[in-house]
């Protein structure tokens, strides 16, 4: 990703954001890397099952546990770890985008479920509050960011700061409902805001511009485009019959359980990312038509239309029939 974004990126500040995405994963990832060291010399032994059946002391497990959160919470990433990914996002190529919000951000969760939870319960229930904290006001702050940004890139990357945070609450829930609806919630971002991105990259393309006040009534001049759009971003926001709907439900219905406080805030910041939205879809596909640039807004070629296919199909397959995936997320 350090090269991809360098070497490839869209804009002069690529330097600037491929040293910010090496700099951050780098020193988070040294904190992770010394607790490991750490559990070494004190067990003698890294092998995870192993690790699993040996019961550290209560001050080791936490410091190990904050030293795993610090590495996760940058990949997530949680705020206040999230400087670097609006910038990384921004300067990436298409491709770069689609593999940071598709695979990279999912390494986090990956790691809170896996490592977090799995090494360290006992540490992770003694944290769990402060993680419901920085999670809600990540969702809430990730949304009413996203109401002033004015790139179409940034308005997508503090959109995944939100789904980080819902992620995280689903995950240190410790109910059924709360970590299903996080791994749903996980491959359904991967997929919606990889589809987002595509589409803002064919955009730019055509126009060389991400600005949103250069775009107008895209829906006259590129029809198949703005279907594509529309579906995506309201599988972002949830709608009811795509992917994102039951993760979201699930993360919700699992945190009542635990903090109905914390439910109630995450479906506040919910609310908020269905206004930034729809008053995206607003401004970009409707009112009227900007007639100074409409010979460089041709809809999408069949080649492009093959590319997104994919995407829409899983969007409304796992929205209809996620008990697919939910199956083999029981059985493991």
């Amino acid at each position: 990703m350090y090269f991809i974004v360098g070497s490839y990126g869209s804009r002069q500040r690529k330097i600037r954001a491929s040293y910010l995405l090496f700099l951050y994963t780098l020193f988070s990832s040294m904190f992770m890397f010394l607790a490991i060291l750490y559990i070494y010399f004190e067990t003698g032994t890294t092998d995870f099952q192993t690790l699993k059946t040996i019961q550290l002391d209560s001050f080791t497990e936490k410091f190990c546990w904050l030293a795993f959160f610090f590495s996760f919470a940058v990949k997530m990433p949680l705020l206040p770890f999230h400087i670097w990914l609006p910038e990384a996002h921004c300067e990436a190529p298409t491709s770069g985008s689609v593999i940071l919000a598709g695979i990279l951000l999912k390494l986090g969760g990956f790691g809170f479920l896996r490592f977090s939870i799995g090494l360290f319960p006992e540490s992770s229930a003694y944290f769990a509050p402060f993680i419901f904290t920085i999670s809600v006001f990540g969702v809430i702050y990730a949304s009413v960011t996203t109401l002033q940004q004015v790139d179409l890139k940034k308005i997508i990357a503090y959109s995944s700061v939100g789904h980080m945070g819902l992620v995280t609450i689903g995950l240190f829930s410790f109910n059924t409902q709360g970590i299903i609806g996080a791994i749903l919630l996980m491959i359904s971002h991967g997929i919606v805001s990889g589809a987002l991105f595509l589409l803002i990259g064919l955009l730019y393309e055509r126009h060389h511009t991400r600005i949103i006040r250069y775009y107008s009534g895209l829906i006259h001049t590129m029809p198949a485009f703005s279907v594509c759009f529309i579906l995506f971003s309201l599988a972002n926001i949830g709608l009811p019959l795509t992917s994102s709907f039951v993760g979201e439900f699930l993360i919700i219905l699992g945190c009542f359980e635990i903090n109905s406080w914390a439910a109630l805030l995450c479906a506040t910041g919910m609310v908020l990312g269905g206004g930034y939205s729809l008053w995206l879809l607003n401004r970009l596909l409707f009112g009227n038509l900007k007639t100074n640039s409409v010979k460089n807004l041709r809809d999408l070629t069949r080649f492009e239309f093959f590319i997104l296919l994919p995407f829409v199909f899983l969007t409304i397959f796992l929205g209809i029939f996620p008990e697919t995936i939910i199956t083999y997320i029981t059985l493991y």
